[in-house]
């Protein structure tokens, strides 16, 4: 077997394996893998190959969410509608940018992602929320901002999209990390796209990532309910380790060895 694709399919086990473990954040890892760990020498293609992958496994992850009806549809289509449009136009402005400097600008999202996920979770929310046009109003532009920086960064954008719907309707916490799924892969779908049309996606790493990441979400799945009593204290030391692979991204990228 090509060690590339064994390599690829390994980091895909580990990003959905933390992905099922603590939401939000584990896709920014798929594209440092990809670089540092498998091997891909342009930035650009990590980035839409990686992109294509979190889409796949978002999807996934929506079916099921969507089927133990946690998924608030009215509001997650109206946040993830204008995202949609802002995660075209973000893909292509990356796409104009040099690889080198672009991983600098990802490696500050990496951070941004990190130490969001230091803080403890808020208040519980409504779980009956309703969309109501003071709602959509709000709703609108993060959706659209979200976007532009999930498609610019080739992120999920699920640690910004998630906080957003909480803080747009008032949503609890569950169904916001349920909604967020929605518009996760619709920019990453958007995304990879974008990039595949300009022949930026490789197909063999992209299978690769989805066969390693279907063996991570079954170990997830075995492994959370063990994780339980100390969730946010694994989460922190996962951030940690978020931010110090952010901050090797951007050395190698400023021109570390």
């Amino acid at each position: 077997m090509d060690i590339s694709l064994l390599t690829a399919a390994l980091s895909g086990a580990l990003v959905a394996l933390l992905l099922t473990l603590f939401g939000g954040g584990g896709s920014v890892l798929a594209t440092p893998l990809l670089l540092y760990v498998v091997g891909v020498r342009d930035p650009h293609v990590a980035i839409g190959t990686s992109a294509a992958a979190v889409a796949v496994n978002a999807a996934v992850g929506l079916l099921a969410q969507a089927k133990a009806g946690r998924v608030k549809w009215p509001c997650a289509l109206t946040f993830g509608a204008p995202g949609l449009v802002g995660s075209l136009l973000g893909a292509h402005l990356a796409k104009a940018v040099n690889g080198q400097h672009l991983l600098v600008w990802f490696a500050l999202a990496m951070a941004a992602v990190g130490l969001s996920m230091f803080r403890a979770p808020g208040s519980p929310g409504d779980p009956d929320v309703q969309i109501d046009p003071a709602k959509a109003m709000r709703l609108v532009p993060v959706g659209a901002a979200t976007g532009l920086a999930a498609g610019f960064f080739g992120i999920g954008g699920g640690f910004l999209i998630a906080p957003g719907l909480m803080a747009a309707t008032g949503m609890t916490l569950a169904n916001a990390a349920a909604s967020s799924l929605v518009s996760v892969t619709m920019f990453g779908a958007a995304t990879s796209l974008s990039y595949a049309a300009s022949g930026l996606v490789d197909g063999r790493l992209f299978l690769a990532l989805i066969v390693g990441g279907a063996a991570g979400v079954a170990l997830g799945a075995q492994l959370a309910p063990r994780l339980a009593a100390r969730a946010l204290l694994a989460r922190r030391l996962f951030a940690v380790m978020i931010v110090a692979t952010a901050g090797y991204v951007a050395w190698r990228a400023l021109g570390g060895a």
